[in-house]
């Protein structure tokens, strides 16, 4: 079965929905239509008419854009999926003027960004929610 890519492709709520649910074991119900609106871009992956992967550009409006919540269904992983859907993004985003490409990952997928053309780099990370700033100060005052 061959995959097909799209980018901006018309996409419901239920299939991201249930994407993500297959893929992430804590996803809760949401609704992406206003982030999607604020997207670059956005790519999906398509095997017999089923959603099998995602990626959202997120973008400052200038020169510097993010990939978020880059999913493969876990029956389609390890399949180069995950990887055209990474380099498509790229391509999308250089054409469109940005100069540097950004993504957040945990360690266990170090070697899959090196493969996709990204080189570590220190990031700050700050939580916004489910923690007073009281609880969260002598962590940060560290």
């Amino acid at each position: 079965m061959g995959v097909r890519f799209a980018t901006n492709p018309p996409i419901d709520r239920e299939r991201l929905n249930a994407l993500f649910a297959a893929s992430w074991p804590r996803h809760e119900d949401r609704d992406f239509g206003p982030v999607l609106e604020r997207s670059l871009a956005y790519l999906c992956a398509f095997a017999g008419g089923h959603l099998i992967g995602f990626v959202n550009i997120a973008w400052d409006g200038g020169q510097h854009a993010f990939l978020l919540d880059p999913t493969v269904h876990p029956d389609f992983r390890r399949r180069g999926v995950g990887k055209e859907l990474v380099a498509r993004a790229a391509s999308v985003a250089r054409e469109q003027g940005v100069g540097w490409l950004h993504v957040d990952y945990e360690p266990s997928l170090d070697a899959f960004y090196r493969c996709c053309g990204f080189r570590p780099t220190s990031a700050g990370l700050m939580k916004l929610t489910g923690q007073s700033r009281g609880a969260d100060e002598g962590a940060l005052d560290g």
